[in-house]
């Protein structure tokens, strides 16, 4: 068996969070997503998101700010025109299309914490995972399972083991949190993946 040789971490200044945009979620969601963002700004950490105005995005964001940290929002230019951005942002970067929102996200991180969300956040966690495999992107990926959320997902990706579609290497690729503060400390504890092991991204 190949191993996943993977190398220190590196300092961690930005960290990009994905998560959801819905109102209609749970409160014990919030509550995390508000702890997060007062852990990565009593850090005095950048925070990379969407820019969303409202959801776990928005309280994420305000919790990070009222903390001491700085937001970082990136969203393409038609958001804009919906009045879907959050105004009180350190700074707003606005791009044309979804596929640079996600590109400059990740170029932008020195590390992925995915809270719980919709379709677009698992879009945004499983490019991620797959820039990781390829050695496109070698920064700590933290899932982070509020209310075993992340379950089923995770046992998905057993199941694509246990059938090869992909390597027990790979699920080294991320890191589960189940506490905010467990997020924190994996992001900064992870090592930084091998790009060469692009090698062996298939079976």
């Amino acid at each position: 068996m190949e191993s996943t040789r993977t190398t220190p971490a590196h300092p961690i200044r930005s960290v990009c969070v994905y998560c959801a945009s819905s109102t209609k979620i749970p409160a014990p969601y919030f509550e995390v997503a508000d702890e997060l963002g007062r852990l990565l700004g009593e850090r005095g950490l950048n925070v990379i998101n969407g820019a969303g105005n409202i959801g776990l995005m928005r309280a994420v964001s305000d919790a990070t700010l009222a903390a001491g940290g700085t937001v970082t929002g990136v969203i393409p230019h038609f958001m804009v025109e919906q009045n879907w951005y959050h105004k009180g942002l350190t700074k707003l970067i606005e791009v044309e299309t979804m596929h640079e929102r996600k590109q400059l996200m990740a170029n932008l991180s020195d590390a992925c914490i995915a809270l719980p969300g919709g379709c677009g956040t698992l879009e945004e966690l499983l490019e991620v995972i797959t820039w990781k495999q390829l050695g496109l992107y070698v920064n700590p990926i933290v899932i982070l399972n509020v209310n075993h959320y992340y379950d089923p997902l995770l046992q998905l990706f057993d199941q694509a083991v246990e059938e090869q579609f992909m390597r027990p290497q790979h699920q080294r690729l991320w890191a589960v949190a189940e506490t905010a503060a467990e997020a924190l400390q994996l992001v900064f504890n992870e090592p930084l993946w091998d790009p060469t092991l692009r090698k062996i991204a298939a079976i």
